[in-house]
């Protein structure tokens, strides 16, 4: 694993949601200083004091909303960052397709906002949280980083404008350098069973929603296509322990403070697995029965779908290393020992 080259003050903007607390630990763990923006609309402010029980120290997190220039200004004001994580958006592929103008206003104007105040600031690097989805529906598995763009629904559009918008303002301004990572399907959770996936309402997606089944929260799962051409006839993904995916963001800042050029990468295992056989992986991991239910298709989803992450492996010196009993046995973990997520019997950790 790649030691930090330097300690940095690094912004994560979306810090307490699902993919960002993990980011935090890793960081912490790697020796780097946190602030955490946030504002809420997908997470819960009782993460944190379960993030600051892991890493064993406190951890500054402020309220703040991207499309808010002036709080976003002065949180640069406040704080020297060497460095920003860029968690914070809109990620539901359903509601994307229902409310685009909402995912376009949120994902993509809150960007710009960030991309401003940090050239404002002289902040110079940059990890953008991406996505698989900005290959749509891929001509070949696995998919390489140089495979045609393409985009099925307005959430991966605003990943992908964000990207190319990146891309731009890289080329007019040459100081900035940035790792767009495009990742694939995150699931798991911490294995302390202190951190872990809690969306708020129905569950967009398929591991919180296998794992409220298996604690008696939801009835059955609802598999959206059983007709797929693939050996099952299920969806194929590639899905990534998120322990291994927010090493892989301390990996990205490590290679932007050593070489200083930009860099996009996919951020998988390699290895694709459709729905049923995660099912099944989970009911082995739980000992408890998944009933499941054949839906229609869904809009917006494609067939298949997972990694070359070779590219990953060269630049970063990155790679997974937990497999999906791994990820089946965390996110179980995390499940029964918080069968309602963040509850409020959890206390409130201090948000500025």
């Amino acid at each position: 694993m790649p030691g930090s080259d330097t300690s940095m003050c690094v912004l994560v903007t979306g810090g307490a949601g699902f993919i960002g607390s993990h980011a935090c630990v890793a960081l912490i763990e790697r020796g780097h200083r946190v602030v955490i923006a946030d504002n809420f609309a997908n997470s819960s402010p009782r993460v944190l004091a379960r993030l600051e029980q892991v890493v064993g120290r406190s951890i500054r997190c402020e309220r703040v909303d991207m499309l808010d220039t002036a709080a976003l200004s002065g949180l640069f004001a406040r704080h020297s960052f060497d460095a920003v994580i860029h968690f914070a958006a809109l990620k539901a592929v359903g509601e994307s397709c229902e409310q685009p103008l909402a995912y376009f206003r949120n994902n993509i104007s809150g960007t710009i906002n960030l991309l401003q105040c940090m050239q404002a600031a002289g902040t110079r690097n940059l990890v953008f949280s991406s996505s698989a989805t900005v290959y749509g529906d891929p001509e070949r598995v696995p998919i390489r980083e140089d495979a045609r763009l393409q985009v099925t629904n307005p959430y991966a559009r605003t990943k992908l404008v964000i990207e190319q918008l990146i891309e731009d303002v890289c080329r007019a301004d040459r100081s900035l350098h940035v790792v767009n990572l495009r990742y694939f399907n995150p699931i798991g959770a911490h294995p302390s069973g202190l951190l872990g996936e809690d969306p708020s309402g129905i569950p967009n997606n398929l591991m919180p929603y296998v794992c409220q089944v298996a604690i008696g929260r939801r009835e059955w799962l609802q598999i959206f296509g059983g007709d797929y051409p693939t050996r099952d006839g299920t969806g194929v993904r590639d899905y990534i322990h998120v322990v291994d995916l927010a090493r892989a963001h301390v990996d990205a800042l490590d290679f932007l403070a050593r070489e200083r050029r930009s860099l996009t990468v996919n951020v998988g295992t390699g290895r694709g697995v459709s729905v049923l056989e995660l099912v099944h992986a989970f009911q082995r991991a739980c000992g408890r029965d998944i009933p499941c239910r054949i839906a229609p298709r869904r809009a917006g989803d494609v067939a298949e779908v997972y990694a070359d992450a070779s590219l990953a492996a060269r630049e970063l010196g990155w790679q997974a290393e937990l497999g999906l009993e791994d990820m089946c046995g965390d996110a179980w973990r995390w499940q029964s020992m918080n069968p309602e997520g963040y509850s409020t019997a959890d206390p409130p950790a201090g948000v500025a």
